[in-house]
């Protein structure tokens, strides 16, 4: 292990943990913030010392740094974790202008790793894109792995490799603990993330719409016993991009793109009952629009590699105004809630969010609606 030259071209939540595991196993790690011209070299006691991105932003320790184009130019292995802002059509023309960036100074007998997911294909282009710039062909002079990186408590088992083939060393660097990695050709590796995208999504978008029927109060009650109330809007967004980006993979109608936009729109669909259980939270406490205030409180993760939570919430931030104008998002777990003349609706929009207003809630003036599959509200 010792010595193995790591570059990760993006300071993101899921580029610093895989970046600070290969750096306590001994590889020779340098991490790029896209906002600066240098790579930064971490280190065993720096990764042990700071377990995510936000600490070590904080405390801004001095870490020796080198030119990005020299750091990249003497990789061994490049790992693609950029942090993606842009939405909708933008998102693909944002990813390849930043795959252009990292990828140009790489040399022969390099590997390029890809964590963003891609849709059926979505790999091809890469790997056309990566020797167009680079000027090196896949499979002989450069490799080219794919692995889709989504929950940090659980990295993926499967690597897409060019032509299946196996790099015991790439394994070594992934690896923690007994679970080892399979190698698998790329198309292959698409499947596998489609079909976890697709059963995670099926499966949660079944329970979105059955709870919709949910009316009277003996049914509701009965449901909220139930382990699906612990789902939260923070949990139904998580790999949005994943389902889109595999939503582009297809043109005109087939059962898959029926599964997808069917997930799509129960995603949709359950932001609109959520907006509607505010009015109709109004309405029932006959609380007028200018005496009400709703506090968006959704503590987020400005550093995922995924945009698609901040953008939800910007999304939801400016339904809501066009009802009510004085709508607040709280992305800070320690945000005051009660120096407020109005009667305040918040909506916990993830379970530590709610964990935290319940602990903090000492006013009686506060309405909580659970941004749950049930919409709950707690008066």
């Amino acid at each position: 292990m010792g010595g193995t030259k790591v570059v990760v071209y993006g300071l993101s939540t899921e580029g610093y943990a895989i970046a600070s595991q290969m750096a306590i196993k001994g590889a020779d790690v340098y991490i790029i913030d896209e906002s600066t011209p240098s790579a930064i070299s971490l280190k065993a006691e720096i990764a042990k010392t700071y377990p995510n991105v936000s600490s070590l932003k904080e405390d801004e320790p001095l870490l020796a740094m080198e030119p990005i184009d020299v750091a990249i130019s003497k990789a061994q292995y490049l790992f693609f974790t950029p942090r993606i802002r842009k939405t909708g059509q933008d998102t693909k023309t944002e990813i390849h202008s930043k795959f252009k960036d990292a990828v140009k100074s790489l040399k022969k007998n390099s590997s390029l790793i890809f964590t963003l997911p891609t849709g059926f294909g979505g790999n091809n282009e890469n790997i056309s894109l990566l020797e167009h710039v680079t000027g090196l062909e896949v499979g002989k002079q450069i490799s080219y792995f794919y692995y889709p990186l989504e929950d940090l408590s659980q990295q993926p088992k499967i690597i897409g490799s060019f032509n299946g083939k196996e790099d015991p060393k790439l394994s070594d660097l992934l690896t923690m603990g007994k679970n080892e990695k399979r190698f698998v050709a790329i198309s292959s590796s698409e499947h596998f993330h489609a079909i976890n995208t697709l059963s995670r999504f099926s499966s949660l978008c079944s329970i979105l719409e059955v709870c919709k029927y949910a009316q009277d109060e003996i049914t509701k009650n009965d449901l909220s016993s139930d382990d699906f109330q612990e789902i939260f809007l923070d949990d139904m967004i998580s790999g949005l991009l994943d389902l889109k980006s595999l939503g582009s993979s297809f043109e005109g109608a087939n059962t898959l793109m029926y599964l997808i936009n069917g997930s799509v729109k129960g995603i949709d669909g359950y932001i609109k009952r959520l907006i509607d259980e505010i009015r109709t939270t109004l309405k029932k406490n006959d609380l007028k629009a200018s005496r009400t205030k709703i506090v968006l409180s959704w503590i987020l993760d400005q550093h995922a590699m995924r945009g698609d939570k901040i953008e939800m919430l910007q999304n939801l931030t400016s339904r809501l105004r066009d009802y009510i104008g004085d709508v607040e998002a709280y992305e800070d777990p320690n945000f005051d809630l009660f120096h407020s003349d109005k009667t305040t609706i918040v909506v916990a929009c993830s379970k530590t969010d709610l964990e935290n207003i319940e602990k903090t809630k000492q006013d009686s003036n506060l309405i909580i609606v659970k941004a749950n599959p049930l919409c709950e509200t707690i008066q």
